[in-house]
């Protein structure tokens, strides 16, 4: 069976999912660096491109959003309640100054803006309502024929007219009584988009994306998850809240783990973020495959390593390049890596091999709910394949890029330092009760750390301890030492 593992701090919320034993998907969002996709925005067109069919709009963030042409329906004046079509030249239904709603579809990424589209959509746990269209979509992830009619019937019997929908993965064996519940509640939270968008003027953010937990609740959960286990009341009575209103047939899974261990530990998964980027991956065979995030694209190589199995050359590349391929789509979905990915397998002179190899990989990623595509596996070996990407990659989250080797390689962030150090403070907490800690620390955390003291000095109420800061110019970055007085 597989659990949801919710970790709650107010600086950062992790989530995990299990499966037997192993952490195969692990996401981080912090308050201070909160994703965009998924928001709705008003707003406003500040240039339309004709020669790229692109427009870049006003969302009232730092940089603005890019509209590609292919990602805006309208039915030529932009008049949303009419039956909508792909607009081919985006010039002319748009000009500078026009207001119009647009979602979040990608982060925004290095000097990129945001991607946002205005085919809106909004994701509930056994449906998405898609506001412009009219049409019933059903998850290709669910084969079973007979369910898939079962679906289609039962809902186009409670769809309200000229409505767009796609009925989710999840939505397997749900009861008409169950998408009708959900069918009204996306219903009314169109209305109230609808009515706040009327009463804003652009650039304004009118509808927030859930938070990471809530968020993957919705999205992750499956008849295989037992548990969503919360490590913090406070946020574990918000969640229970969230979902009797909304998904109350998910509130019997709700657990409160009340535990001193942290919560990951306690269920035998250790999050070490170093090892989880490591750039070299041992497989159990001796082989190994090394990850290289590029700035156009993710590169893997697969090595023979310690491998001493077949004599046989052919045989020795084939058995290694499949548990590569099992192992690379389990990292791609550990890690969230997105975009283009080239991956270097050893070469295989037999054609049936390379097709062997490439199948595992697609059923190694068969529970992975993003997006994949693959080309062939070429006679040197080399594998081109995309995965969708719309939120940022773990290696984004943790790391930034080094001010010591200028880029060439990566060190954490300073924030994740920070967060790092008010860990070790909850784990001593306990332990240092009317004490001092002096914290010995490089002087350039000063700035994160005062932009965010309340977090220490939430900590320092709670376990009643004095915590002192001591800077070190002789410490790296990320060198800091606890001194209990």
């Amino acid at each position: 069976m597989e659990k949801l593992l919710i970790s709650y701090t107010p600086f950062e919320i992790r989530v995990g999912l299990i499966e037997g034993n192993q952490l195969v998907e692990f996401y981080v969002e912090r308050p201070s660096e909160k994703g965009l996709v998924g928001n709705i925005y008003k707003a406003k067109v500040v240039r339309v491109v004709p020669g790229i069919n692109s427009a870049f709009l006003d969302l009232g963030l730092t940089r603005t959003a890019f509209l590609f042409g292919n990602d805006i329906m309208t039915s030529g004046e932009i008049d949303w309640d009419k039956e909508n079509i792909v607009v081919t030249n985006l010039h002319e239904v748009l000009k500078e100054g026009q207001e119009i709603l647009v979602q979040v579809t990608k982060e925004p990424i290095g000097n990129k803006g945001a991607r946002v589209s205005t085919n809106l959509t909004l994701p509930g746990h056994y449906l998405v309502y898609l506001p412009y269209m009219n049409h019933v979509g059903i998850s290709r992830k669910i084969k079973n024929e007979k369910e898939r009619k079962r679906l289609k019937e039962t809902f186009e019997e409670i769809r309200p007219p000229n409505t767009g929908w796609i009925i989710r993965t999840a939505a397997v064996e749900a009861s008409q009584e169950d998408l009708k519940t959900e069918t009204e509640f996306l219903l009314c939270l169109w209305q109230e988009i609808k009515e706040r968008s009327e009463k804003l003027k652009a650039p304004a953010l009118i509808y927030e994306e859930l938070n990471i937990a809530l968020r993957a609740i919705r999205d992750l959960f499956n008849k295989q998850i037992s548990a969503i286990v919360v490590d913090n009341r406070e946020f574990y009575e918000s969640i229970k809240d969230f979902l009797e209103k909304f998904f109350p047939h998910l509130v019997p899974y709700v657990e409160l783990y009340e535990g001193y261990e942290d919560i990951f530990t306690a269920h035998g998964i250790q999050i070490d973020i170093k090892k989880i980027l490591s750039r070299k991956v041992w497989l159990k065979s001796g082989g190994f495959i090394v990850i290289e995030p590029c700035e156009a694209f993710t590169a893997i190589d697969v090595n023979t390593g310690r491998y001493t199995g077949a004599k046989e050359l052919e045989e020795t590349v084939f058995k290694i390049n499949l548990e590569a391929a099992e192992e690379i789509a389990y990292q791609l979905r550990l890690r969230n890596i997105g975009g283009l990915i080239i991956i270097d397998f050893i070469d295989m002179e037999d054609s049936e091999h390379q097709e062997l190899v490439l199948q595992t990989l697609k059923e190694a990623l068969k529970k992975d709910k993003a997006k994949h595509s693959f080309l062939p596996i070429s006679p040197f070996g080399v594998l081109q394949m995309t995965r969708e990407r719309k939120r940022e990659s773990l290696y984004q989250i943790f790391y930034e890029t080094c001010p010591y080797c200028q880029g060439e390689g990566k060190i954490k962030s300073k924030r994740t330092i920070y967060y790092e150090i008010l860990r070790r403070l909850i784990k001593m907490g306990p332990h240092v009760k009317n004490k001092k800690v002096e914290i010995e620390i490089n002087p350039e955390l000063s700035e994160i750390i005062g932009e965010e003291i309340h977090y220490l000095e939430d900590l320092e109420k709670r376990y009643n301890f004095t915590a002192i800061l001591k800077p070190n110019k002789e410490f790296h970055i990320y060198e800091y030492k606890f001194h209990i007085i």
